[in-house]
């Protein structure tokens, strides 16, 4: 309730006013049954207006600790993130890769919208990085679609470390629903998810035009980028 509430009263009306997004292609989102949205991540405002802008809700995974705060500043983090459909995952334990796919599973089997960024964090720079498996391994074992989602131009609307969004049109642009029913059972095997991974990061840069390099974000920000990582992060 509170998640409509927010989109529809209390924040929704002032982010379509102020921001005036456009979303081209929401046709290709369905009215019902389980999919997942897979999105580049350019902007910490991204799942505020795409969630605005698709009829249906979509969940989102988040660390737990946006949820557990205490104080003015924890009520308020807890308030924030749950108004923008965002569902606690712990990703301390050395299990919170899979913590995060069986919550996802559990989202997709209620029959509801899941979305995902695949390079895991925020792109530092506005170009396009290397995703993680876990959208693959999901799509695998529960066999919904996987529909790109580009973000425009929101890492100009808010750019990392700025706390008030600049005021400007902010764009998005849904690809067609991706099928990957002809790897069915082939869950867990690594090849198959790096291929379908790199699949849906292609549309992703088709869709957004950006500037693709082939390592992880996260890579970049930790200063310890390589060409090719040795291993293959899941984590959504």
């Amino acid at each position: 309730m509170f998640y409509w509430v927010c989109k529809y009263i209390l924040i929704g009306p002032f982010l379509r006013v102020l921001f005036r997004p456009v979303l081209e292609g929401v046709e290709q989102i369905p009215a019902h049954g389980p999919a997942i949205l897979a999105s580049n991540h350019l902007s910490f405002s991204d799942s505020f207006f795409l969630p605005l802008m698709v009829p249906r809700r979509i969940t989102f995974l988040a660390k737990a600790e946006y949820f557990t705060g205490k104080g003015f500043k924890g009520m308020f983090s807890r308030l924030f993130f749950s108004a923008a459909g965002c569902v606690p995952i712990d990703r301390t334990s050395g299990s919170a890769a899979e913590a995060a796919l069986t919550t996802g599973a559990r989202v997709l089997g209620e029959g509801h919208l899941l979305g995902i960024y695949p390079e895991g964090t925020r792109s530092p720079d506005g170009k396009l990085y290397r995703g993680k498996t876990g959208v693959a391994r999901l799509a695998l074992e529960t066999g919904v679609p996987v529909i790109p989602v580009a973000m425009i131009n929101t890492d100009q609307v808010q750019p990392i470390g700025q706390l008030i969004p600049k005021v400007m049109r902010v764009r998005m642009r849904v690809g067609k629903p991706l099928d990957f029913s002809r790897y069915a059972g082939m869950a867990g095997n690594r090849f198959v998810e790096r291929s379908v991974t790199d699949q849906i990061m292609y549309e992703l840069l088709q869709l957004s035009g950006q500037e693709y390099r082939d390592v992880y974000a996260a890579s970049v920000k930790s200063g310890v980028a390589a060409d090719r990582p040795a291993a293959e992060p899941v984590a959504a």
